[in-house]
């Protein structure tokens, strides 16, 4: 027996506007809120949905902020569009540039509107 991944926790000063700017990255919609704290997963459809559900994220409220670097970090891939068009279209959201010493690769370091860092990546993908 083995376990899935279901949901990912995102600790945020404020889970409204974080919950927002993923739906917009994720084509996400809002499926629970609660006293400070949002989750958000796939559009619901109707039937059953072949192949694997991506994980819900749930963002939930914290006294303190971040200080630094994340050790665990989101990757996205633009499915619609070249990863140029993507990463301005997520800075038009409320991205920004990261540096976390990556160097010259081939994706993009992005930051949320709350510093927590992602990356998008170069290839399409469905």
């Amino acid at each position: 027996m083995t376990s899935k991944l279901t949901e990912l926790g995102i600790d945020c000063a404020d889970p409204d506007r974080l919950a927002r700017f993923w739906c917009s990255v994720l084509g996400y919609e809002v499926q629970d809120e609660d006293d400070g704290t949002v989750t958000i997963g796939p559009a619901t459809v109707a039937g059953d949905r072949p192949g694997p559900v991506p994980p819900t994220l749930t963002f939930a409220r914290v006294p303190e902020g971040k200080t630094v670097k994340n050790r665990l970090h989101l990757d996205v891939n633009p499915t619609d569009r070249e990863q140029d068009d993507e990463v301005r279209r997520l800075l038009d959201l409320g991205a920004r540039h990261a540096d976390v010493g990556q160097g010259e690769e081939s994706w993009v370091v992005l930051a949320d509107p709350e510093g927590n860092e992602f990356c998008v990546l170069a290839d399409r993908r469905p």
